[in-house]
Formats: C-alpha cells, sequence, structure tokens
C-alpha cells in the first residue's frame, strides 16, 4: 500500500511538472507576440500618416504592452524570475515570438532615414489581431484559471483594435489604385509568415492534454476564416495557404531584425536593472 502512494505521489509530481513547463512554454509565446508587436508599433511614434493615427497606433500598442506584462506576471508568479528581468534580460534566442511580429516596419532605423511601410503595419497589426482575437477566445477555456480571466479582460479592449485595423483596411481597398496595389503587395509580404502564428512550439501536444488551450490545427481554422471573411469584405482577393519563415520562432530561431529590437528595448534597464524606474 505505501509503495503504490508513493508512486501515485511520484506520478502526481512529474504530471505538475510537466503541466508548469506547458504553460510556461505557452506564456511565452503570447507575452513575447504582444511585447514584441507593442514595441513595433511604438516605432511608428511621430511617424503615422496623422496625428490622430498617431495617438491611436500609440494607444492600442500600450494595451498590448499591458497584456504582454500580464502574462510576464503570470511567469513571474510560476517562479521564472521577475517580470521585468524575464522580459529585458533574456537575449534574443530565449524569445519565443512568431517571427511575423518581429519584422522591421519597412528600411532604415527609427532615428536614422526611417522608410515605413504604413500599408504592411496595418495588415500585419489586423491579421495578427485576427489570430489574437481566437486565441484569446480559445484561452477563456483554459484549465488555468488566471489565464482564463486575464484572457476575458484582454478581448473587450482588443475587440476596439480589431475595429480601427478594419477601418484601415477598408480604406486602403477601396481609395486610390496606389493605395490599393500597396496593400496588395503588403499583404502579400505578411502572408509570408502568417502561417507560424498557429505553431504552439516543441511543447505543442503538452499544451494541449493539459487542455491549456485548443488544439493548431482548431485555431488555425478559425483564424483562417475570420480573415478569409474579412478580406472578402473589403474586396480583396484571398492569398491561399500562409507560408512560415525558414527561422522557427517558436522554437528560438529568429531574425536579426528581433535582435535589434531586443538590443532596443532593454538598453535603458540593462544599466541598472536593479533600479526603480
Amino acid at each position: 500500500m505505501a509503495d503504490r502512494v508513493l508512486i501515485e505521489t511520484a506520478e502526481q509530481a512529474k504530471q505538475n511538472q510537466e503541466y508548469a513547463q506547458a504553460l510556461a512554454d505557452l506564456l511565452f509565446q503570447l507575452a513575447d507576440d504582444d511585447f514584441i508587436l507593442a514595441y513595433r508599433g511604438s516605432e511608428w511614434l511621430g511617424l503615422a500618416p496623422h496625428i490622430e493615427e498617431d495617438v491611436a497606433f500609440s494607444s492600442m500598442s500600450q494595451d498590448m504592452m499591458g497584456h504582454a506584462v500580464m502574462f510576464y506576471e503570470m511567469l513571474e508568479s510560476l517562479g521564472l524570475g521577475k517580470a521585468d528581468d524575464i522580459a529585458q534580460l533574456r537575449e534574443a534566442k530565449d524569445f519565443r515570438n512568431a517571427i511575423l511580429v518581429e519584422r522591421k516596419n519597412g528600411t532604415g532605423e527609427y532615428n536614422d532615414n526611417p522608410h515605413y511601410d504604413w500599408a504592411y503595419a496595418i495588415v500585419r497589426s489586423y491579421v495578427y489581431g485576427l489570430y489574437k482575437q481566437v486565441r484569446l477566445e480559445a484561452l477563456q477555456q483554459s484549465t488555468y484559471v488566471p489565464l482564463a480571466q486575464v484572457s476575458r479582460k484582454m478581448m473587450t479592449e482588443h475587440r476596439y483594435h480589431l475595429m480601427h485595423w478594419q477601418v484601415w483596411l477598408n480604406q486602403l481597398a477601396n481609395s486610390t489604385k496606389d493605395a490599393r496595389q500597396r496593400l496588395e503587395a503588403a499583404i502579400a509580404k505578411v502572408w509570408q509568415d502568417a502561417g507560424e502564428l498557429s505553431d504552439l512550439g516543441p511543447s505543442k501536444e503538452q499544451i494541449v492534454r493539459f487542455g491549456l488551450i485548443a488544439g493548431e490545427e482548431i485555431l488555425r481554422q478559425k483564424w483562417l476564416a475570420k480573415t478569409r471573411e474579412i478580406f472578402q469584405s473589403a474586396g480583396l482577393n484571398w492569398p491561399g495557404e500562409p507560408g512560415t519563415a525558414s527561422e522557427r520562432g517558436r522554437a528560438g530561431e529568429h531574425t536579426a531584425d528581433l535582435e535589434q529590437a531586443v538590443a532596443t528595448l532593454s538598453e535603458v534597464y540593462r544599466i541598472d536593472p536593479a533600479a526603480s524606474w
């Protein structure tokens, strides 16, 4: 009898450890996606087409950064370090964001001759936003109750983001010939990376088995259906199956764009991580 109890206890401990690891892997994906895309959004400050959009894009990027913070704080609660350290002190190879969100906004740098692509910013934000909507809906059924609760809270803000991107997509699709061509080029560019969004990474089997989120194919099909509907309503051709980059961001394989982003994001914090900011 005692041996049986020990075996069951050991098995339970193993299950708890696997659950915690799967949860952490998922949280890193959720946090890093929002953190890095929020940074790319912040690079439009002062560069957006007009001042109202400057304010709107900055506000939405701030919301997204706030969502990332909530996920990082969950990682802190799991004993994986301070939320600020997790966000600021990791190397690029330790991030688990999708490649799509780390791509630069265009040529040049924010402080050095930036030639950013507004159509690309709109399409990337909207395509990612549509996937995030599907993901947040799925997370509301998560077996990890804090994750389910915070997802409901995020959805309220996120709905307004989607409405904003939809207005811009329709405007670009139905205004001038040049705007339409730029939009179609941006869709083609975004679509080359978009297929990775639904990737749950190396721990996908455990993530799904423990009921943390729905499976990849379920998420993918719901996201594609929503995106197809949006594109059709704007009179846009469906680009077909989305592609994926040669790098796998969910597995820690990234581009030089992420290294630049991480270096910039953490530059001040690394000077003195113990300081109060």
